[in-house]
């Protein structure tokens, strides 16, 4: 069994695989190292993957190895893609296990993953498992907030897609310029990205995924979504490292 940790700031996502299966998963925002430990003897972890936005932690890598065989996901880790990226110490790891997690559920396609976050990011990986890069973008709510806060009268407005695409009200203008104008960016980064890698599969995940997805693909019916990628592309790192 191979247990992977993605830690977070405010929560972390635990993901229990078989091989390449997802047995079980959880979200836990208040935990202990002694809880991982605990969890991880008790449902029969043999390989353990971690991965964390804050700076590396040596002291739980250490009380991990006592128990498991560890990786910890660093820029230096070895990767089952060659990644082109110029400046590697600077990508996030999000993006690594996104792409991973993309070669790991569609091997041999190009693919465009879409995670749709604090921040929009584009990653592509080639069906010859070379990771090009990508772009990133501020989010739906980002753009939101953004409005509000730069401006003297403009308001915060709900996270709700107009039905005209003319905002006839200060409301509706910024709902469509916000959210309808993410749908149509990604749209339109999905047309430029298939001009590099044809034909290109995308893949929608992150947090506000599932609430963009039905206006994304009423024109792109292709486009899949997958709300655990990042713990497939975890596991997959995991397991091509300790093959």
């Amino acid at each position: 069994m191979n247990l992977v940790i993605d830690i977070g700031n405010t929560r972390s996502k635990i993901g229990l695989f078989q091989e390449n299966t997802l047995v079980e998963q959880a979200i836990w925002t208040d935990w202990t190292l002694a809880d991982l430990l605990h969890y991880g003897n008790q449902v029969g972890a043999r390989n353990v993957l971690f991965s964390t936005v804050a700076a590396p932690d040596p002291g739980m890598a250490e009380a991990l190895e006592d128990h498991f065989n560890v990786l910890e996901l660093t820029h230096e880790t070895k990767l089952p893609f060659r990644n082109l990226y110029q400046t590697p110490k600077t990508l996030g790891k999000d993006r690594l296990a996104g792409v991973a997690g993309a070669q790991a559920l569609y091997p041999g396609n190009n693919c465009l993953v879409v995670d749709c976050g604090t921040c929009i990011k584009y990653d592509l990986i080639t069906a010859e498992a070379e990771y090009r890069g990508g772009n990133i973008a501020p989010g739906v709510r980002m753009r939101i907030q953004a409005m509000h806060h730069f401006t003297a009268r403009l308001p915060e407005v709900p996270m709700e897609m107009p039905e005209q695409t003319i905002g006839t009200s200060t409301q509706t203008a910024l709902q469509n310029g916000a959210i309808r104008g993410s749908v149509l960016e990604i749209e339109g980064f999905v047309q430029l990205f298939e001009q590099q890698a044809t034909p290109l599969q995308t893949i929608l995940t992150g947090g506000d995924a599932a609430f963009l997805l039905p206006f994304l693909t009423a024109h792109n019916p292709g486009i899949r979504y997958q709300p655990d990628l990042t713990l497939f592309g975890l596991n997959h790192i995991l397991r091509h490292h300790f093959q």
